[in-house]
């Protein structure tokens, strides 16, 4: 049995003084020692398994990490991959940081190298290493295409979709939607008897066209799903801004969550959205309406430099990645332990920031055996230190190293 002792962040909120029991692969028990009946139950469970109860060491128990929307990183980019070695590198990457659920995300591409790619990443979903995949394109919007490259984004296909949910195999998690393309409501129709979701975004649509996807996704979604909501791609990044003469679909989308028919994505790293933005949002549409993710790319734990992300050439300066030609952001390089790190110091209650980055992204993929500290569920534990930064990871119980700390150079003189 392992004991893990600390702050515990459960699905209610934070228990100052708590316990968490991992058996092999489950969770056996969540205790709040600051109780009688807690500590009693959690002195119980170990002496039976011939344990002691450690010292409280100050640091933070967290639930694994859930993420929904990852590109790549550690060097390696699911866009680009060509086999699995390539693409477990990208999820260790991640993995090392806490984030023990991780959905593969592919970028606009041709069809044939989408179709590559969504049976390479199936075939490692069958394995148990990504929790699914995620088509960022191609039926986008050319104007708010991001770092989507313009020349292969095409107009809605329903045989391409078909094609693609055949290769999945039951692991397509979701599709980005461009609301404005009519045809996107037939596709979005397909993707939901697939078992998928729409994902609304990128996008140049209107209030008009946006509302109407999101009933029309919402009556698809009435009648059973891996989740009853829909969710949007980053959520201000790639589409129309809002502005109060010309609104454009960001209304829309805050309005759809708050009513509880849609879950908005919020790349909370500090360079796509402004922290205090995302502290707003979690105050319109509250902790089950937005889920943090990291849209991140290869760079993800890496130096500046340049990379790519499917298509086009990227350099990433000062942490920052760009198109090389042209300058769009493209995509995150920070961790998703990262985000919920700068997500709290924005303004967002540690408990909300953790359930939007665990329990509720695992909502979206219909998942109720990861995303929360409770009993059954399987091990996938995250111990971070006050500051949140990483100090042990298990998946299923089995411990997953940390990342390497580069030692101080042999020539290091102290300051003058």
């Amino acid at each position: 049995m392992t004991v893990l002792r600390g702050r515990v962040v459960t699905p209610t909120g934070v228990l100052d003084d708590g316990v968490v029991l991992l058996d092999g692969d489950r969770i056996a028990l969540v205790a709040d020692l600051t109780t009688p009946a807690g500590r009693g139950a959690a002195e119980a469970a170990l002496a039976a398994a011939g344990e002691a109860l450690p010292d409280p060491d100050g640091g933070l128990v967290l639930p694994g990490l859930v993420d929904l929307h990852c590109h790549g990183g550690g060097g390696a980019s699911f866009p680009d991959a060509t086999d699995a070695d390539e693409a477990l590198r990208a999820v260790a990457e991640h993995r090392r940081h806490g984030t023990t659920t991780l959905v593969a995300s592919l970028v606009t591409a041709a069809p044939h190298t989408l179709r590559e790619r969504v049976a390479l990443l199936a075939d490692l979903a069958d394995a148990g290493q990504v929790a699914g995949i995620h088509l960022e394109g191609p039926f986008l919007s050319t104007v708010r295409c991001g770092a989507q490259d313009p020349a292969l984004i095409a107009l809605p296909d329903v045989e391409l979709t078909e094609e693609l949910l055949a290769l999945a195999r039951g692991h397509l998690v979701s599709m980005t939607l461009a609301p404005e393309h009519a045809g996107n409501l037939d596709v979005a129709a397909r993707l939901v008897a697939g078992g998928a979701l729409p994902s609304w975004g990128h996008t140049d649509a209107g209030p008009e066209e946006t509302r109407g996807a999101l009933a029309a996704s919402a009556a698809l979604l009435a009648g059973g799903g891996r989740s009853p909501r829909a969710t949007v791609t980053h959520l201000f990044n790639g589409m129309h801004p809002w502005h109060h003469r010309e609104p454009g679909p960001v209304g829309e989308f805050l309005a759809a969550a708050r009513r509880g028919s849609a879950v908005v994505e919020l790349i909370g790293d500090g360079t796509h959205l402004h922290p205090a933005l995302v502290r707003e949002v979690h105050e319109l549409v509250g902790r089950e309406g937005a889920v943090l993710v990291t849209d991140a790319m290869a760079a993800a734990g890496m130096a500046d430099g340049s990379y790519r992300l499917g298509s086009q050439d990227v350099t990433v300066s000062g942490g920052v990645a760009r198109l090389t030609d042209g300058g769009a952001i493209a995509g995150g390089t920070a961790h998703l332990l990262d985000v919920v790190r700068t997500t709290v110091a924005g303004g967002v209650p540690l408990a909300d920031a953790v359930h939007m980055a665990s329990a509720g992204p695992a909502a979206v993929l219909g998942a109720d055996d990861v995303g929360a500290l409770e009993a059954g569920r399987r091990a996938d534990v995250l111990v971070t230190d006050a500051d949140l930064r990483p100090l042990r990871v298990l998946r299923g119980g089995v411990e997953v190293p940390l990342p390497q700390t580069p030692a101080p150079p042999t020539d290091e003189r102290p300051a003058t």
